[in-house]
């Protein structure tokens, strides 16, 4: 892997270490509990728009103990992820958004609006 790469890399998913102990960890679960993790981490590498390497990583690692839990205990993943797995990686999205670049642009804009409206309601 070349160095831009490797920078790349440690950009989005944070250090290589960090990574690989993800992966172990992932590796060590039962298979349907891997390719449920394994579905949800795409999803969310592919649609979360979390720019922070660290908040993509503590979601990783937030959506693993969830799913380490639930091996453990003998949880079914339905139980897991509802009806919709679809919004269950969403609402994880949008928990992680709340601190990131997308909420504090959320808030401006409403902020905008909640100003323009006062300033149309004054005669």
């Amino acid at each position: 892997m070349s160095d831009e790469q490797n920078w790349l890399t440690a950009k989005i998913i944070g250090p290589k270490k960090e990574w690989r102990e993800y992966k172990k960890r992932v590796k060590a679960l039962p298979s349907p509990y891997q390719e449920a993790v394994a579905g949800v981490e795409r999803y969310l590498m592919h649609f979360g728009a979390i720019s922070n390497p660290d908040s993509l990583n503590h979601l990783f690692g937030d959506v693993l103990d969830i799913f380490e839990r639930a091996a453990a205990d003998n949880t079914p993943i339905r139980d897991i992820v509802g009806d919709d797995p679809v919004e269950f990686a969403d609402a994880l999205i949008r928990n992680y958004q709340q601190t990131g670049y997308v909420a504090k642009e959320q808030q401006r804009l409403r902020n905008s609006i909640a100003k323009a409206e006062a300033e149309q309601a004054q005669p």
